[in-house]
């Protein structure tokens, strides 16, 4: 299953920024453990959308284990004591025994580390560099590694959902949360709480080795072959100068090939402390019924000894502005990316609102940049306020025949504008209106609302969900203009500059590249994305390939000219594939 793409589709019918203008009236129930559980019936469809939050995502790690938070994503899907496995026993025994010969390898993978720094050698991957106890060691993991599969019931946690009418199933890690889900009939929301508490209960990391290469070759994928992606990364590093945001959430390679089931474990102690979680069920339910459950299944988890620690860095004030040119396979484009605020803020309305101007077919930067003077493909920008930190960016991809530096030029115009004259009030009364629309409609979704309700728990609290729209329409002109003024200086931003790199000339008589003829017409950059899905889409369940398309087919109600190829060859890609599982 493929729960990265559809988590992303998913993350964006519900941001912690924005706010519905409706009250919800939630349920909640506190067990002693300190897990916090929020219910929301609704009468009618008889099913349930059920989930659970762990308020700890990348910025929650260190160098060293980056990527921990999300490799926990991919092991909570291995089962426990009594699923996945065929015989617990062996099953224990094989990992005590991959656990003590990786204590080995990484004596040997220390080594070649030192000898890396000082020049030995040039790739601590290469097995040529590798000693004969350090070969001799892989093998006896490798055959353990083939052991243990022979003794794993493969995806029996998803088996046992799917076979009880559950559909949906999945999760997604960021920066600062990781989110599990699933929709189950109401008949079964017992077999949910069992499920669910006995993966927190009872887990047994099996595959953990092996999955870290999972993991690996999922980073290859996403960021290492994209045009754009080692860039993307790099931009964060550089953007953050203290902010453990600085690295990715799939984690440093090197962290994620090193990282220890005895690390992983004293992770999850800390940060899968039920202390630590907040669970959400919305649906046809009887709350009672819940709360019972709830104490019979979560209440057996056992509180945190220590609670989460803080995270403590503060990213340090930037004095100087901070540049980074990218030649890649992609349209020219820029972005500038600001410092701003976090979650809760008192700005961050202020922002929220700024960013409705500026987007969308109406808003200033598609208006001025696209329509007027046809010198931009597309044009955006948005406040990303995240737990600890945040930034404002802004980007355009250029038209042919225009440079980014002319982009540039033209973004940096509209920004100065907000800075010195007043936003009139028919323009904000209407972003305002359009925010308070979208965010009601959003309600109507029992998927959309839970996840909703888990990020602000996350964050400050799923009380957010009926305090933040007042904050929003309370936003003046004088508001706009005070936070453009503030945040949108030369000093407190990061520029990120793309231009095309122009592909090698093919070989005297070598065939010529053969292009998908689902993917004709579109750039390379996005050739990539649609190959990507084009992979993973065997390994996704019918329901979750179903709501795929589905939020695809919303966005391209609304997306601009130049981007609709891009969304209808994705749909003409699933729409194959689902024809083909009839």
């Amino acid at each position: 299953m493929n729960r990265r793409v559809f988590f992303l589709c998913a993350a964006l019918l519900a941001s912690p920024a924005t706010a519905p203008a409706q009250n919800v009236d939630v349920k909640v129930h506190t067990l002693e453990n300190g897990l916090k559980v929020l219910m929301v019936p609704r009468r009618g469809d008889p099913n349930i959308t059920a989930g659970w939050i762990a308020k700890v995502g990348s910025v929650n790690e260190r160098p060293g284990i980056t990527g921990i938070a999300h490799l926990f994503e991919h092991m909570m899907f291995k089962g426990t004591r009594t699923i996945g496995t065929s015989d617990i026993d062996k099953d224990l025994q094989t990992l005590a025994r991959l656990d003590a010969i990786k204590g080995e390898m990484q004596k040997e993978e220390e080594t070649l580390a030192r000898r890396l720094r000082v020049g030995e050698i040039t790739d601590t991957r290469d097995p040529k560099v590798r000693s004969a106890s350090h070969q001799e060691l892989r093998k006896k993991f490798e055959a353990l590694l083939k052991a243990q599969k022979a003794n794993i019931v493969k995806d029996e946690f998803d088996k046992i959902y799917k076979g009880n009418g559950a559909s949906g199933m999945n999760a997604g890690t960021s920066y600062d949360f990781t989110i599990y889900f699933v929709n189950v009939p109401a008949n079964k929301l017992e077999l949910w709480f069992w499920m669910e508490s006995d993966r927190l209960l009872n887990p047994v990391f099996r595959e953990f080795y092996s999955e870290r290469d999972v993991v690996r070759e999922e980073r290859r994928l996403r960021v290492e072959s994209t045009p754009t992606g080692k860039f993307e990364e790099q931009f964060d590093a550089l953007f953050w100068g203290s902010s453990p945001y600085s690295w990715p959430v799939i984690g440093w390679p090197s962290d994620v090939e090193g990282i220890t089931r005895e690390e992983a474990m004293s992770f999850y102690g800390v940060y899968y402390a039920p202390n630590n979680l907040t669970a959400c069920l919305v649906g046809d339910f009887e709350p009672g019924q819940a709360r019972e459950l709830a104490e019979k299944y979560f209440g057996r988890l056992k509180r945190g000894l220590k609670p989460p620690p803080a995270v403590r860095t503060i990213e340090i004030k930037q004095l100087a502005e901070k540049k980074m040119t990218g030649y890649a396979e992609t349209k020219p484009q820029v972005r500038l990316r600001y410092h701003s605020v976090a979650d809760g803020h008192v700005d961050e309305p202020a922002l929220v609102v700024l960013q409705d101007i500026l987007n969308g077919r109406t808003g200033r930067f598609y208006k001025s940049l696209v329509l007027d003077r046809k010198i931009a493909t597309s044009a955006g920008g948005g406040q990303e306020g995240r737990k600890y930190e945040g930034y404002f960016e802004v980007s355009a991809t250029a038209a042919e025949g225009h440079s980014p530096k002319e982009v540039q030029g033209a973004l940096e115009t509209i920004l100065d504008e907000l800075k010195e004259k007043d936003v009139g009030s028919r323009e904000l009364q209407k972003v305002k209106n359009q925010r308070a629309a979208s965010e009601f409609r959003k309600l109507r979704s029992n998927f959309s609302l839970m996840l909703q309700l888990l990020l602000r728990d996350s964050y400050r609290g799923w009380k957010t969900i009926n305090t933040d729209p007042a904050l929003l329409q309370a936003v003046t002109a004088a508001d706009i203009k005070r936070v453009a003024a503030k945040y949108f200086t030369r000093e407190n931003r990061a520029v990120l500059v793309f231009h095309t790199k122009e592909k090698p000339a093919p070989e005297k008589g070598a065939a010529p590249e053969k292009v998908d003829p689902d993917l004709a017409g579109l750039s390379p950059e996005e050739r990539q994305k649609a190959t990507l899905l084009k992979n993973n889409l065997p390994a996704m369940d019918r329901a979750t390939t179903e709501k795929l398309r589905e939020n695809i087919s919303t966005g391209l109600l609304n997306a601009p000219k130049e981007g609709q190829a891009f969304l209808k060859a994705l749909l003409k890609i699933i729409d194959g594939h689902l024809e083909g599982k009839e």
